[in-house]
């Protein structure tokens, strides 16, 4: 997922300070997302970080952040509404621009959701949408404190309670939801959509997912996240989520490439993620992937381990470095399998280690490459493959001594 995420702060609709964190990817950046989250909720519920963390993994840079008056970001929540939410998202989108660059993607969670629906259209930069359990129109809320809305009406103003909190709703607040058209923005903010809801969805019904995508103008996709609740609570449901939207949102970008005034790294970049115990997200020059441990030694097994990449190194070297020579010479070989199996033996059960390595003592490691071709080789031409297949350069690193050198900046 993320190599690394920092902390920031931008002015928001009001002036006040609001809190964000950037989630950065491994290495070259194709894109930026900006991250809405759900009513009265923050940057840091488990469905953002687990989004903005697998958008990351996937290239795009995200940023999340708190509005006015909720999480760790200043100013008065009673002094806000939908309409100042919007100014909120378009002042993180110009901050964003200015300090790094200006949002192609928008992502938003429940009435995070409307609002990158309401704005989507007014930034020019945004390519593709996507909505997370978003109602079709920003007054769907109203009912999360319907009973005290006969109040506000009357007084100006209620206190509420919202997620176990107390929240002040003024007035203001509900006439402005109230005053908010949805439709027409959907239907002209010409951006690429993603409609993601849950058929049981309890706090925003399904039939609010398919106004949203009868109103949208093509391109447009939905995808039904069956089991998952409002909130995304289990983490495999917001894992889900997290894979689909950077796996969709790959579609309307350049292909993994650099993005901005970043290049691909010269050298291999492994950083952890903050995920599990032992999860590391790796870049070789644009190329990204993750690498873990097995859950039976206390990883979380969603990339292969280090000696299975060791063992992939070494299988893809020894196809390569046969394909090389097999068209040097002419010869019609069929495609190459390489099954590497890695073991750690003591050296005196070595079978084709020298007398002295195997009086050496100890533990060694041992790779066991079986070449497998589609057709066969004849016999001559199997004692020629053993030959060509030691002369990878990956089996001569692993067969002779190298030195590695360790610096600590």
């Amino acid at each position: 997922m993320t190599a690394h995420t920092i902390k920031a702060k931008f002015e928001g609709h009001s002036g006040a300070k609001l809190a964000a964190r950037l989630d950065f990817p491994a290495g070259a950046i194709r894109a930026w997302a900006l991250f809405a989250h759900c009513f009265t909720c923050s940057k840091d519920t488990l469905a953002a970080k687990r989004i903005s963390g697998e958008l990351a993994r996937a290239g795009i840079a995200v940023m999340r952040f708190d509005f006015t008056g909720l999480g760790s970001s200043d100013g008065e929540f009673a002094s806000t509404n939908f309409s100042s939410n919007l100014e909120d998202l378009r002042a993180a989108a110009e901050w964003l621009a200015e300090h790094y660059d200006a949002p192609e993607i928008l992502v938003g969670h429940s009435l995070g959701g409307a609002a990158v629906l309401a704005i989507a259209g007014a930034l020019a930069s945004v390519k593709a949408v996507a909505t997370i359990g978003a109602p079709s129109e920003a007054s769907h809320v109203i009912h999360n404190f319907s009973a005290h809305v006969d109040e506000i009406n009357a007084t100006g103003a209620a206190k509420v309670q919202l997620g176990g909190r107390p929240f002040t709703i003024q007035r203001q607040f509900v006439e402005d939801l109230n005053a908010t058209r949805l439709a027409d923005k959907i239907s002209s903010m010409k951006k690429a959509l993603l409609v993601l809801h849950a058929p049981r969805d309890a706090v925003v019904g399904i039939d609010n997912a398919s106004a949203i995508f009868t109103a949208a103008k093509h391109p447009k996709s939905f995808v039904s996240l069956d089991g998952a609740d409002h909130l995304l609570t289990s983490e495999a449901d917001a894992n889900y989520v997290a894979g689909i939207i950077a796996s969709w949102a790959s579609r309307y970008l350049p292909a993994d490439a650099p993005h901005s005034q970043n290049e691909p790294v010269e050298d291999v970049v492994v950083g952890e993620t903050g995920q599990g115990r032992f999860q590391v997200a790796v870049q070789a020059g644009l190329h990204r992937f993750l690498a873990d441990e097995p859950a039976d030694v206390g990883g979380s097994d969603t990339g292969p381990s280090p000696y299975d990449l060791v063992s992939a190194a070494l299988g893809a070297c020894t196809a390569m470095t046969l394909r090389m020579y097999a068209r040097f010479k002419k010869i019609d070989l069929g495609l190459v399998t390489v099954t590497v199996r890695h073991n750690k033996i003591h050296a005196r059960d070595c079978l084709g280690c020298t007398g002295e390595e195997r009086d050496g003592g100890g533990k060694i490691d041992r790779f066991e490459r079986v070449i497998s071709i589609d057709g066969g080789a004849s016999e001559a031409l199997t004692d020629k493959i053993v030959e060509i297949a030691g002369k990878c350069p990956v089996h001569r690193t692993l067969e002779h001594s190298a030195k590695v050198i360790t610096i600590v900046e």
